[in-house]
């Protein structure tokens, strides 16, 4: 007998439906599974056996043969073991109804026959709901994550058993219940806040402004100055995630098999910090089956490169095409897909190999050749495209110890959501969110300069020998100033700021 089941698998961040033809007939015993099933597919073969005996149902002692259709696409993982266990039972006419062509079926199989969580279920359910696919069954473990999808009708179950009792109408089973976003945005604090942070004051304005325009930043400064402070602390002034924005995160978290099943949805906006041995598939993406990097984990929230001039410089320059396009592809033999990363770049680096150059409190016993090896690890293209840099120097005693009561993450927070109101007002028609993604068309319809801006501007050009990219972004973040100012034009007291946050320029161009 035939049967023929619906599945879903992946393709970098979507969906795509999978037939699973089963046909049992008389021959030789055995299985075979056919349609360019990967090696986690193929594995399933023992699985199912041991599954489906041990929930109390009868493997086929016949030949059974499975097709994964359409056959010219690669399918891989152990998402698809519950739909061939169903299309066997099907097939063998231990599921007495043909209910089950109702539904898409996800889930692991263990040996026992309980369902294992399986990744990628928001991306997967999203693109069946396109596809006019609305009714699902899964395992109970990907329930919080499919309860955020509208318009579905989710069954989780814990085991095959309960899957095919279903099915035959023995039991009835509740849909998941759809949760709000709303909801779950109320519980997600963090363990850090701008008010930890002592002294520290231009630094501080600075990341403020960074977060207001959705710049890149730069912190430099000596060792135990409170860069790794300033960058952990920036995702708790960034704006809310809309849930449009959190679904694109989560789409990616759980393809990656890091989202936590227990909230199911990603509330706070990422903030990935990889190790600096990383290579460039772990940073941009890549490996076998194409996974997403770190720069696709980080979408919509911040990468913070610690120590940057430790990474290898390769894996550095790997940085500038996705810095700029906002996405990366990542091409395989066997495939070739495209990963969002819209992240915020926050580095933080020493001015010198013993991190002391520059510093008011201790003596710098580098060479000047030692010095210029270390910032060369750099190249002038990647800082081109960090809007702001800025030197962090030691907190003297008196600010350590200083008992004042200084600004927290929700008072710096009110200050960049107003600012960031105001960009999404002023680009509603251009599908921009911030003022670093501006385009030059962009800049010259909001950021028109006066004389003494031009003047200023030119001086800053020519005596920092800066690029055209560098000036633009000095536009840009003068941009940011004059909206956190409540101002419409840019001033030059706004230019003269964003030059200011030019540090690496002016400390090595002097």
């Amino acid at each position: 007998m035939l049967s023929k089941v619906l599945c879903y698998a992946l393709s970098g961040i979507e969906g795509f439906d999978v037939d699973v033809e089963t046909d049992i007939s008389s021959g030789l015993t055995g299985i075979e599974i056919v349609g360019l099933a990967g090696t986690a597919v193929k594995e399933s073969k023992e699985r199912l056996r041991s599954a489906i005996k041990n929930s109390g149902f009868i493997y086929p002692a016949k030949k059974i043969t499975i097709n994964l259709a359409p056959a010219d696409t690669k399918k891989d993982g152990p998402s698809f073991d519950l739909a061939l266990a169903v299309g066997i039972l099907a097939a063998s006419e231990q599921i007495v109804t043909r209910e089950y062509k109702k539904y898409v079926f996800l889930g692991e199989l263990s040996l026992d026959g309980k369902l294992r969580a399986v990744c990628g279920v928001m991306p997967l359910l999203i693109s069946a709901v396109q596809q006019g696919y609305n009714r699902f069954i899964l395992p109970a473990d990907n329930a919080k994550e499919a309860a955020y999808i509208d318009g579905t009708e989710v069954y989780a179950c814990d085991r095959l058993s309960e899957v095919v009792d279903f099915i035959n109408g023995n039991v009835q089973l509740t849909p998941v219940r759809h949760t709000t976003y709303e909801s779950s945005l109320k519980n997600c604090p963090y363990d850090v806040d701008m008010s930890d942070i002592k002294g520290q004051t231009v630094a501080k304005r600075a990341v403020e402004i960074a977060v207001s325009g959705g710049h890149n930043i730069l912190l430099m400064g000596p060792p135990g100055a409170g860069k790794t402070m300033l960058a952990r602390c920036i995702p708790t002034i960034m704006p809310d995630m809309t849930f449009e924005e959190a679904i694109e995160v989560t789409k990616i978290h759980s393809i990656a098999g890091i989202l936590d099943g227990d909230t199911g949805i990603v509330t706070k906006r990422p903030f990935r910090t990889p190790h600096h041995t990383a290579t460039i598939p772990a940073l941009i993406g890549g490996g076998a089956k194409a996974m997403p990097g770190e720069v696709s984990l980080a979408h919509n929230g911040v990468l913070f490169l610690d120590e940057m001039p430790e990474y290898q410089r390769h894996t550095l320059e790997a940085l500038r095409q996705p810095l700029e396009d906002k996405k990366v592809t990542v091409s395989r033999v066997q495939r070739t897909v495209d990963y969002p990363a819209n992240f915020m770049l926050v580095a933080s680096m020493n001015p010198c190999p013993c991190g002391n150059y520059g510093s008011k409190t201790a003596e710098c016993k580098c060479t000047p050749r030692e010095i210029r090896n270390y910032l060369g690890k750099i190249s002038g293209p990647l800082l081109d495209r960090i809007d702001l840099q800025i030197e962090v120097d030691n907190v003297s005693y008196s600010e350590f110890t200083d008992r004042t009561a200084l600004e927290t993450s929700k008072d710096v927070k009110e200050r960049t959501d107003r600012a960031r109101e105001i960009q999404r007002l002023r680009f509603a028609d251009n599908g921009t969110i911030c003022n670093a993604q501006m385009t030059n068309a962009m800049i010259k319809k909001f950021c028109p300069l006066d004389d003494n801006c031009e003047r200023l501007l030119k001086r800053a050009f020519e005596k920092l020998n800066l690029s055209a990219r560098a000036t633009t972004r000095i536009i840009k973040v003068a941009r940011t100033i004059a909206d956190l100012d409540g101002q419409e034009n840019i001033s030059e007291k706004h230019i003269a700021e964003a030059i200011q946050y030019r540090s690496y320029d002016r400390k090595f161009n002097d």
